[in-house]
């Protein structure tokens, strides 16, 4: 019988795995998150309505307010004159705003719905890199989105609004508040993320973010004295949408910026709860 040769007796060739690292582990999530995010439907529906209701509300109330100024009492007058910008961004992003919470929503509990969140969480066991990718792509593209609408919606408002109150984005503080309005509804989304992460479940997550915004802010104003005041003040709504004013008002009791670091406070303690109960929760 003929002996083996040597080469018949060698073991085949075994690629080598290279280690996975954070940076290109942090990598591949954040590709596969902004795979998720642009395959969704939703997401595109979302962003445009926001673009649409942000611009279209802020061109219709601007154009009522100059049509009807004899129609304001004195009082609103004098605001509007003290701080035009303020009016130019307010309505529309406070509508708009309601886009940014259901799309932060979805991203969550539209895997959760497929189960498609297994296997990002599979893929991914300590599961809080999954949230941080989720959150950090979504927060640049509403950022960007945000500050698509904030621009033309400025200047239109501003040249609607120029024969009653005249104001442009040189004045004191305005590129900051048009600036600010895609800072606040980033939070915004961040918030509506911790949420949706915290529920799971589409109808019951969009109802708490929407209440946890925009209804809490009209309660507290129910509140008497001076209780009342400082709870309005600091909740996340009425801190954050602070950044998008040039200047603080006499009854704010926040500055922009401390109004926009409440607001943050409000979502590093929201995000981390969410991160908290992905970690200890089943998928």
């Amino acid at each position: 019988m003929s002996r083996p040769s040597e080469l018949e007796l060698s073991p085949a060739p075994v690629a080598r795995r290279e280690p996975t690292t954070a940076a290109s582990l942090a990598v591949a999530l954040l590709k596969s998150e902004w795979t998720k995010l642009v395959s969704l439907r939703s997401t595109t529906w979302s962003l445009a309505l926001f673009v649409l209701i942000t611009i279209g509300f802020t061109t219709l109330f601007t154009w009522l307010t100059v049509e009807y100024w004899d129609n304001v009492d004195p009082v609103g007058q004098g605001q509007i004159l003290a701080d035009p910008a303020r009016q130019i961004l307010g309505t529309g992003f406070l509508l708009g705003q309601l886009a940014v919470c259901v799309l932060g929503v979805l991203v969550v509990t539209s895997e959760y719905a497929s189960g498609t969140i297994r296997a990002s969480l599979m893929a991914v066991p300590k599961r809080t890199p999954v949230l941080a990718a989720k959150s950090g792509v979504f927060v640049v593209v509403i950022f960007v989105v945000s500050e698509i609408a904030a621009f033309p919606a400025f200047f239109i408002g501003s040249a609607l609004m120029h024969s009653r109150a005249p104001v442009s984005l040189g004045d004191p503080g305005v590129a900051r508040a048009v600036i600010g309005a895609g800072l606040y509804l980033s939070l915004l989304g961040i918030m509506a993320i911790a949420i949706g992460t915290i529920v799971r479940h589409t109808a019951g997550a969009v109802t708490g973010i929407i209440g946890f915004v925009l209804v809490l802010a009209p309660l507290a104003q129910l509140l008497p004295g001076t209780v009342g005041r400082h709870i309005y003040a600091y909740l996340p709504s009425q801190a954050g949408s602070l950044i998008t004013s040039p200047k603080q008002a006499s009854t704010d009791l926040l500055s922009p910026w401390q109004g926009f670091g409440v607001a943050a406070i409000w979502t590093v303690l929201l995000i981390s709860v969410a991160a908290w109960i992905l970690r200890r929760r089943d998928a």
